[in-house]
């Protein structure tokens, strides 16, 4: 059985009040002259009251476009990927050399050679790890990331796989842009960073982190449009329709009650909710269609009041928090699950 050995989850240095980003992106994003009320209520009702972000607030103002938000990307996605990397291969007690398959994600950056490879001399991986970049996934990829390095590792039982998330959604934020996707956007996801080491069945790990049991990927149909990117030449320009909670409603009980059957198990019966934070619509949203007791999600309300919506970064963040401060008993169920673009779902059956 793969075991998620460690979680290590990293933060860039500059932490600011929800107020102070609110005050960035109006004199950023918002159009002169515009009015900031919209702004300022979406800001305070998003369930956020600290963010992080990779550059000074001071300086999203210099950034001229894509290109210059991409280079920010590129060196901050490698030093903050670094230290994930490091941090999870220490809880693990591993090393470098250790990495038989090294997976990134990222869905705010894109570069060539790709973050993994830049990282591989820098960190003393061995020169044959096996490497695969994923871009497009999304707020999913934590969720999905550790699903595909466990059908990785069950076929490669002594290995390690680590996975790697960086998303710097500061960068992505669009000037002179007051829609309400934009709008959203800003008052939602912070920067982060995180990564995974997972190990399979066959590995002498003393690491006693939760087991994956079983996963399942959903895509919904028609939802193509509700959520992901419009490319355009001032970079990632955000698409996030109102209807997200309303798919969360329509599909997500049906999933997780299914899966969740095969195994002999019922909501109920979980005793740890590790939840992507997608925002406070969405988790109520998730609460209601799966009834889940008041508290259940309390690890990923914490999560999103306290940095953001971190993209695929922020399930890690929760599964961390949920490993080193919520464990529950030995044996007990535990789901792990994200959405994304697609849309779609990612569920992830743990045993602890």
């Amino acid at each position: 059985m793969t075991r998620i050995a460690a979680v290590h989850g990293v933060l860039p240095p500059h932490r600011h009040a929800q107020e102070d980003v609110t005050d960035m992106v109006a004199r950023v994003c918002l159009p002169a002259g515009a009015d900031r009320r919209v702004l300022d209520r979406i800001h305070a009702n998003a369930g956020v009251r600290t963010r992080n972000t990779v550059l000074p607030l001071e300086r999203y103002g210099e950034l001229d476009g894509f290109g210059a938000a991409n280079d920010v990307f590129i060196r901050e996605a490698v030093d903050l990927g670094a230290e994930a990397v490091l941090g999870a291969l220490r809880k693990a007690g591993l090393r470098p050399a250790d990495v038989d398959l090294l997976m990134f994600t990222s869905v705010t950056g894109i570069a060539a050679p790709s973050v993994d490879a830049r990282l591989v001399g820098r960190l003393g991986l061995r020169p044959d790890v096996k490497r695969l970049p994923v871009f497009g996934l999304g707020c999913v990829a934590g969720a999905a990331g550790v699903a595909r390095l466990h059908d990785y590792l069950l076929g490669r039982p002594g290995q390690v796989a680590v996975l790697l998330s960086v998303e710097l959604c500061s960068l992505t934020f669009q000037r002179d842009d007051a829609s309400p996707a934009n709008l959203v956007a800003t008052a939602l996801f912070g920067d982060g960073a995180a990564a995974a080491v997972l190990v399979g069945g066959g590995h002498s790990t003393q690491a006693d982190g939760p087991e994956v049991v079983d996963t399942r990927s959903r895509l919904y149909p028609d939802t193509g449009h509700v959520m992901g990117w419009e490319i355009r030449g001032s970079g990632f320009t955000v698409v996030l329709d109102p209807a997200v909670p309303d798919v969360v409603r329509r599909y997500l009980a049906e999933d997780v009650t299914g899966f969740l059957d095969r195994h002999g198990l019922k909501p109920k019966d979980v005793a740890r909710w590790v939840c992507h934070p997608g925002g406070p619509k969405v988790l109520e949203a998730v609460a209601d269609v799966l009834s889940l007791s008041e508290g259940a999600l309390d690890v990923t309300r914490r999560s999103l009041k306290e940095a953001g919506n971190l993209s695929s970064s922020s399930v890690l963040h929760v599964l961390r928090d949920t490993m080193e401060r919520r464990r529950p008993e030995p044996g007990s169920p535990g789901l792990l699950m994200a959405m994304g673009p697609g849309f779609c779902c990612e569920l992830v059956l743990l045993r602890w």
